[in-house]
């Protein structure tokens, strides 16, 4: 079953027949401007949730762990997801004060890296970002006990009507936990992928106040 896994796997597309071409000497001198130009061309292609990336943490033992979480925002400030303080990886931001994300566009043979310090952000704007989540986001996240084990649905179903119902009475209402979070990005590499397997990756590192670019060995 083994070779018989592994072949299947080997037929398998990794990336369509044609790719973008990245010229890299082209690039701008800092990442953001060049990721938002990525991004618009994979909403262009019709990628789904083309803002979704891969978060990785590692927790106060060590321990590593990855969740697909949505992009909210991109300024001065960092690179902005949001997941309750409580929340495994909130636990081990908290913890390790460092995280990484990933973006894959598979259409389009691209990836992008970005890793760096994490900051909380001030409440006022984590309320924000909470209250602008759909009513039934909102119930989900006021439920609380993420990553507890579930033993009774009913009981879970009930916690939740409950907990709608509470919002409804109080649509102001934000959980302490819900925070919005940074990554103020040291690295952010960029990987454009190629018919013959010469990936083309260019990495900014961040050096004081600018950043330095550099091309990688695929």
């Amino acid at each position: 079953m083994t070779e018989e896994l592994r072949a299947r796997l080997r037929a398998l597309p990794s990336f369509p027949g044609v790719l973008p071409v990245f010229d890299p000497s082209g690039a701008p001198p800092e990442p953001e401007p060049l990721f938002l130009a990525w991004l618009d061309e994979a909403v262009r292609d019709g990628v789904f949730a083309p803002h979704a990336a891969t978060l990785a943490t590692t927790d106060a033992t060590g321990a590593p762990s990855a969740r697909v979480l949505i992009l909210k925002d991109l300024d001065d400030d960092g690179w902005s997801i949001a997941t309750p303080a409580d929340s495994r990886p909130g636990e081990a931001m908290l913890a390790s004060g460092r995280a990484a994300l990933t973006f894959f566009w598979p259409s389009l043979g691209r990836q992008v890296r970005v890793e760096g310090a994490v900051r909380r952000a001030p409440e006022a704007e984590s309320a924000a970002d909470f209250l602008a989540r759909p009513a039934s986001a909102r119930a989900t996240a006021l439920v609380g006990r993420p990553s507890a084990a579930l033993a009774d649905e009913a009981a879970y179903r009930a916690a939740r009507d409950a907990a709608a119902a509470r919002l409804e009475a109080e649509p102001g209402l934000v959980p302490p936990e819900w925070a919005l979070w940074r990554i103020v990005a040291e690295l952010v590499e960029f990987w454009q992928a190629s018919d013959d397997r010469a990936h083309v990756r260019l990495r900014y590192r961040r050096t004081g106040a600018s950043w330095a670019r550099e091309r990688l060995w695929p």
